[in-house]
């Protein structure tokens, strides 16, 4: 698909996923009008930039909450990205939206206590509160991400509901990985609290604390970076054990065996399997993961790091993953590096990345990032990324490739040579 296309479609996903999220935030008898003028019973959002590319709605009706909602929001990554985010919340502030954000979204119901997410929300942390509603990009994984208001503007929490059994089990599994944090007393990290964790209407509900991601920020230091990962290894403990007798290469074995019977998977678990099988002996050490460790997914303050989504924290994998997976997340996403080379860098590179946590040679450090690499599109076969979407889903255009020539060479070779 070229680029553009690939543009095109996920606006047109995000468009559409506007229709979906609005329903399940505000079920019947609430309906989409987008007419609806405000009043009792009416919510109306603005949708930023538009509603044909849209990424967040914010509440229409109250400048000083929606141009807070869009501030504090998130950071983008590019500078041009950060100026147009800029200048739509200096149109918020000064009334000018209507020139700039001209696009209108609105639910109406019978009144405003109707049972909706703004309702079971306001009742669990007694206080009312309004909403901005983030417009990811379409992947399995997408759920819907509440940003919570206070009337003056002020955000105090956001909230993530799970809509189906894979973003049900990875709400319930962030919840617990935060409590596990909160108790970590770690120094170089600063994770979200946990407000609230409940059901509503069936659906998983987190509410996690607003991380001051809007403060001032000092760049990222590779060492301070390294660090901060080591301290979340650490949080359990840390192992070391043949790789043939881990717990994590027989919970791997498992995950490869439940995976559907496509090409794909064929293609990726007959590779893992050989590198598995020429690996057992293999000494590494083991220990937890954020999981999704990537540029933004955290913001370097001058006292600590903030590091949000622990939605696939675990424990007890090879040390050095959250390195391998932020420098490929990093390489593709922000500089915009062709991924199939990226794969080919990360491996090559697997001495630098993994050194900060363990004493590896090369040949541990290659097996390191072969392993991450299974583990992540073991994670994307799963999840079926490609089917919901993804824009990286279809993992035989870049991934499969470079992994199976990759361990095709060190299975093949005594010291695991990556340079084939």
């Amino acid at each position: 698909m070229t680029v553009n296309g690939a543009a095109f479609n996920d606006a047109a996903r995000r468009a559409q996923y506007v229709n979906e999220v609005l329903s399940l935030l505000f079920p019947a008898p609430w309906r989409r009008d987008d007419t609806a003028a405000h009043g009792p019973g009416t919510v109306r959002m603005i949708a930023v930039p538009n509603i044909r590319r849209p990424r967040l709605l914010v509440p229409a009706d109250e400048p000083r909450v929606a141009a807070a909602a869009l501030a504090r929001y998130a950071r983008p990554q590019a500078r041009m990205a950060r100026l147009k985010r800029d200048a739509a919340v200096l149109a918020l502030r000064t009334g000018a939206s209507r020139l700039l954000l001209r696009d209108r979204v609105a639910v109406t119901g019978p009144d405003p206590e109707t049972d909706s997410i703004v309702a079971y929300l306001s009742g669990v942390l007694d206080t009312p509160v309004r909403i901005g509603i983030d417009i990811g990009p379409a992947r399995a994984n997408r759920k819907p991400v509440v940003q919570l208001l206070t009337r003056l503007g002020q955000t105090i929490g956001f909230a993530k509901i799970g809509v189906n059994d894979l973003t049900q089990r990875l709400v319930a599994d962030e919840t617990d990985a935060l409590e596990r944090l909160a108790k970590a007393e770690l120094t170089a990290v600063t994770v979200p609290a946990v407000r609230h964790a409940g059901i509503w209407r069936e659906h998983n509900v987190l509410v996690q604390q607003a991380l001051p991601i809007w403060a001032d920020r000092v760049p990222v230091h590779p060492g301070r970076l390294a660090a901060a990962m080591r301290e979340i290894a650490h949080v359990d403990g840390t192992t070391e054990a043949p790789l043939g007798a881990s717990g994590y290469a027989a919970r791997l074995r498992e995950r490869l065996a439940a995976l559907d019977d496509t090409p794909d998977a064929r293609e990726l678990r007959a590779a893992a399997l050989a590198l598995l099988d020429a690996s057992g002996d293999d000494v590494l050490g083991f220990g937890a993961w954020h999981g999704d460790w990537a540029p933004w997914n955290m913001a370097v303050l001058a006292q600590t790091l903030l590091v949000w989504d622990w939605e696939r924290f675990t424990l007890d994998v090879p040390l050095g993953f959250d390195a391998v997976h932020y420098r490929l997340q990093h390489d593709i996403v922000v500089a915009h590096r062709d991924p199939s080379a990226v794969v080919d860098h990360c491996i090559a590179h697997a001495g630098d990345l993994v050194a900060p946590f363990t004493q590896a040679t090369p040949r541990r450090a290659g097996l390191t990032a072969l392993l991450y690499l299974i583990d992540l599109a073991t994670r994307y076969l799963t999840d079926r990324q490609a089917e919901a979407g993804a824009a990286l889903g279809a993992l035989g255009t870049w991934l499969l490739p470079v992994l199976v020539r990759r361990v095709s060479a060190f299975a093949s070779s005594p010291e695991g040579n990556q340079q084939c």
